[in-house]
This record gives C-alpha cells, sequence and structure tokens, in this order.
C-alpha cells in the first residue's frame, strides 16, 4: 500500500484548497482510453478515474465502519438485484462526471468561465499534487497533472454553475403553502430504570397499567383550566418536548402528527399509542410564524434545485452520449482500497 497526498476540491471563489491524503494499492492502466463522449466532448480513463477514487475514498474512510463492514467487503454486497455497491457507486460517478461536461458545454450561456485566478489556483493545485506524490501512488488514482487539472477545471466550473442555473425561480411562498404548526408533548416511557440505573422493557402489565395512568392524564389535562401541559407534566414527573409540523410530517410519529393536526389550537389529544410509548400532545400553535418562514426558504430552494435538475435532464436528452463500458469495467473498487487519510500538519494550518 502507497500514500499520496491529494488536493482535491478548489473553491473557486477564494481558491482554497483542502487537504488530505490517500492510501491504495499501485495500479496501472491507460488513461487515454475514452470511457464516455458527451457530444464532442471525450472523457477519459484518468479524469473519470481520479474522481471515482475520491468516490471511493469518501466511502471506505466515512461509511464502511458506519454500515458496519471493510471497505474491500461493501463493494461486494448486493444493494438491488444483480447489482453491488459497486456497480451502483460506479454507475452514479460516471454520471456525475457526464454532468460535469453537459455544464462545461453550457457555461457560456450563463456566461460563466473560468477566471485568471481560477485558472492559477487550479495550476498550483495540481502541479503541487503531482510534486507530493510518487509515481507509484499517482498511478493507482491517475492523479497525473493533464488529469488533475482537467477534473478541477470541471469542479469550479460546476461550482460556479449553480447559482445561475437557480435563478429566475418564483420565490413567492404563501403562508397557506408553507404552514407549520407547533405542537407540546410528553412520552409516558415503555423503558423503565432498574434499582442500579439500567433501562429496561416494562412487563405488559405494566404497560396496561402506564395506559390508564396517561389516559387520566390526558383527560384531566382536557378538563382543566387553561389546559397547561407543562404544569400537569411537571406535576406528574414528565418531560415537556416541542415539534413543529405539517400533515406530511412523520416525527415524533406519524400517528401523534395526525392526531395533533385535528385539533384546535390550545386542545389536547387523547393517547397516542406508539412502539416505544404512549404520547399526549397539545396544538400550541396553528402557524408557527419561524418554522413557517424556515419551510417557505426549504420550498424556493426546492424549487431552484428541481429547475437546475431539470436543466440538466433536458441538456441530456438534448446530447448524444455514449459510454464505453469495457474501459470503464478497469475501475474495479474490491481489491483496490483507497481510504482518506486527513495530513495533520497541513489541516492545522488551515
Amino acid at each position: 500500500m502507497g500514500q499520496f497526498k491529494k488536493r482535491v476540491m478548489i473553491m473557486a471563489a477564494a481558491g482554497l484548497i483542502a487537504v488530505s491524503s490517500l492510501a491504495g494499492c499501485s495500479r496501472s492502466m491507460n488513461n487515454d482510453a475514452v470511457v464516455a463522449e458527451v457530444g464532442e466532448d471525450k472523457i477519459v480513463l484518468g479524469v473519470a478515474n481520479f474522481y471515482a477514487r475520491m468516490q471511493q475514498a469518501q466511502y471506505e474512510t466515512y461509511y464502511a465502519g458506519m454500515m458496519g463492514t471493510t471497505g474491500e467487503a461493501m463493494w461486494t454486497q448486493e444493494v438491488e438485484e444483480g447489482k453491488t455497491y459497486e456497480d451502483t457507486t460506479k454507475e452514479s460517478t460516471l454520471k456525475a462526471i457526464e454532468d460535469m461536461y453537459l455544464l462545461k458545454q453550457h457555461a457560456a450561456d450563463y456566461q460563466v468561465e473560468l477566471t485568471d485566478d481560477d485558472k492559477k489556483a487550479i495550476k498550483k493545485a495540481a502541479e503541487s499534487f503531482v510534486e507530493d506524490n510518487t509515481l507509484e501512488d499517482k498511478e493507482v488514482v491517475s492523479g497525473y497533472e493533464k488529469y488533475v487539472k482537467t477534473f478541477l477545471e470541471l469542479a469550479t466550473i460546476q461550482a460556479k454553475m449553480n447559482a445561475p442555473m437557480k435563478e429566475g425561480v418564483d420565490e413567492e411562498v404563501s403562508d397557506e403553502e408553507a404552514a407549520q404548526k407547533s405542537m407540546q408533548y410528553v412520552l409516558f416511557s415503555y423503558n423503565k430504570t432498574d434499582g442500579e440505573g439500567n433501562s429496561e422493557a416494562m412487563t405488559d402489565d405494566e404497560k396496561s397499567a402506564l395506559k390508564e395512568t396517561a389516559e387520566k392524564f390526558a383527560e384531566d389535562l382536557k378538563n382543566s383550566d387553561g389546559k397547561d401541559l407543562e404544569a400537569a407534566a411537571s406535576e406528574a414527573d414528565l418531560e415537556v418536548q416541542t415539534a413543529t409540523f405539517d400533515s406530511e410530517s412523520t416525527s415524533p410519529t406519524a400517528d401523534l402528527v395526525k392526531a395533533a393536526d385535528a385539533l384546535e389550537e390550545g386542545d389536547v389529544t387523547g393517547i397516542v399509542e406508539s412502539d416505544n410509548g404512549i404520547y399526549v400532545a397539545k396544538l400550541t400553535s396553528n402557524l408557527d410564524r419561524e418554522a413557517t418562514d424556515a419551510k417557505k426558504e426549504s420550498i424556493v430552494e426546492e424549487r431552484k434545485q428541481e429547475q437546475y435538475d431539470s436543466l440538466l435532464e433536458q441538456w441530456r436528452k438534448d446530447t448524444k452520449i455514449t459510454e464505453h463500458e469495457k474501459v470503464w469495467k478497469k475501475v474495479k473498487f474490491e481489491k483496490q482500497g483507497v481510504t482518506i487519510v486527513q495530513n495533520e500538519e497541513e489541516g492545522a494550518d488551515e
């Protein structure tokens, strides 16, 4: 296994470079072989492999452990019929590179171009990459200057295209469309604490008794002046929690949301049973201003992303894209480990 430093992402505006390192086994290939054609542009294996190895490194470093497996074992796992994790990752990676070329081809439509500062920063990053790494290590990820430079150019254009492609969407969102309600709620948990402070599940008899307690709590609260959930919860030694929601929300539970959504402001639900306990909630607002405004922002962002995705989809339809599967098959993740190792010295300087 060899190690090499890489500068993998450049911020187009500031020219900042994130530094990390990869470790991988050496494997040579014909980097100038064509993986795909996007219109008149040819995607060579060197560029595609460089990006694929970065994706692989992200997955092996950050996700394999979360999935309870090793990087090598992860790639052979079947995620859908007839397709492994490696298959689906390589598919999405190649599509992403093709999208980068589509963005480059349409950059002039949005007056997007690489500035002199962009070009200088990209050149410096590519040169540093070559200087910092051995020949054997560069072979692992096609880390030669021309491929690194091409990728950074594509990535920079992609970043610069994001904002202009999302311009012009309708940013008016009504309260009705974005409306978020708010509730307070308590949970009568099916877990209890034993004499040593450990949590354990209640017996069926204990759950039945807890249900009776929750029913009385809900009924007393409904019949009380002001329906003060906080006061009732304090007296019952329960914790009051809050949530904002709309009819499509599923947290804390879909059933609790449905029950609270049917209330008038200030009213209280009956008991709502779930796998982890019994809920009682009070609708505190039919229109939570802060949550509704945040939802409006989210809706606008969704519209922008939909416009961006729609443009790319249309460009794909309008462009002849040819993929060469035999060439792309030469990139294999399973027996070619790649992980990210933060360079402590350079990371400390950022």
